[in-house]
């Protein structure tokens, strides 16, 4: 339990290993930085963003560089791009559950839910 991400790049069809993702906790208009890291081979964090103990009721954000990305894959994009930095505001409700915050992403579009 705790919380956790992974994103999937559904322009190549694999996981968006080497991305970089910052977590923060949110604070009505106000933003804190709590963690900086790249996904690894599976698109995933090595370790849970919080493990079941550290998991506190609240609100939080996840914001991905997709643009950087996309841009390491070599991928032509136009400047700007559509999508530079996806962010993902969430609430935590109940620190007794599991929230799995995935990404669908490419360089067009984008996709999240409540994973389990």
């Amino acid at each position: 339990m705790g919380l956790s991400t992974h994103v999937l790049d559904t322009m190549h069809g694999c996981p968006a290993a080497g991305m970089a993702v910052e977590l923060y906790a949110t604070d009505g208009g106000q933003a804190a930085l709590l963690q900086r890291l790249v996904l690894n081979h599976d698109g995933r964090t090595d370790a849970p963003l919080f493990d079941h103990a550290s998991l506190r009721t609240g609100t939080y954000r996840l914001t991905f560089d997709v643009g950087g990305y996309f841009k390491s894959r070599n991928v032509a994009l136009p400047e700007p791009n559509f999508l530079d930095r996806v962010s993902l505001d969430f609430g935590i409700a109940h620190t007794d559950q599991h929230y799995h915050v995935p990404l669908l992403v490419s360089p067009w579009s984008y996709a999240t839910y409540r994973g389990s």
